[in-house]
């Protein structure tokens, strides 16, 4: 049977849980709760993971889930694929940047090839978005701030942020700079851009994550005033043929 090869929320009262192709890649899929749904029961979870194996998938991987988001997953055969940096920001301290917050513009659709150009580049295979990721990522929040940072020569854009935010919490959804300008100021442009939307809309608190190999961009969060929670979060995996 073919993939389908578009994202897709799956239902049952209010459990909601949001399946599609992870990373564009046709055999492994993604399962995640939705923002503001119950957590999932685990008949809900392995409702999902019969239409996963009916729809021609053969792995699956979850978001970055906290440890009370992880039980039901567990108890459905998943275990943990990757650790990740759990960060928060209290906004009250925003990072000051040598460059200019106003060289920075709004994301428009013509910009998508170049944002997945950096994005390709930026991060390895098993992170990098593909076109529906990206409209995950923008989608994640009901609120988004969608920034990019053009480059003076060579790439049309060396850099974006994607931001969200829901009630009184913010979220670097993405940050990814292009390898040829990184270490020059971009990457603390787009967060200082990012934090300082989110004050603006009062926000309390900022979260954001990162791998636990990813030196350079925890050593940017935390130069910006991020500091690590105690406990992180974890992205799970189980084949599906069993």
């Amino acid at each position: 049977m073919s993939v389908t090869s578009t994202t897709r929320v799956i239902e049952s009262g209010r459990e909601r849980l949001r399946i599609g192709p992870w990373r564009g890649d046709p055999d492994i899929a993604y399962l995640n709760p939705v923002p503001g749904a119950p957590l999932p029961s685990i008949e809900f979870v392995r409702r999902c993971l019969r239409d996963l194996r009916r729809d021609g998938y053969v792995r699956v991987v979850t978001g970055a889930l906290s440890a009370s988001e992880q039980t039901t997953f567990r108890l459905a055969g998943f275990d943990v694929s990757e650790h990740l940096h759990l960060l928060s920001h209290d906004l009250q301290h925003l990072p000051e940047t040598d460059l200019q917050l106003d060289t920075l513009r709004r994301s428009g659709r013509s910009d998508r090839s170049s944002v997945l150009g950096v994005d390709r580049v930026a991060f390895d295979a098993f992170w990098r978005l593909d076109e529906s990721g990206l409209d995950e990522a923008v989608a994640a929040t009901p609120h988004t701030r969608f920034r990019v940072a053009p480059g003076s020569d060579g790439p049309s854009i060396v850099g974006y942020a994607i931001t969200g935010r829901a009630g009184r919490r913010g979220y670097l959804q993405r940050l990814a700079v292009h390898p040829e300008v990184q270490r020059q100021g971009v990457g603390t442009l787009l967060v200082a851009d990012a934090l300082r939307w989110l004050r603006r809309w009062r926000v309390e608190r900022a979260m954001v994550n990162t791998q636990l190999a990813n030196e350079r961009a925890l050593a940017l969060y935390e130069r910006v005033g991020f500091r690590r929670e105690p406990s992180g979060l974890s992205v799970l995996a189980r084949d599906l043929d069993d």
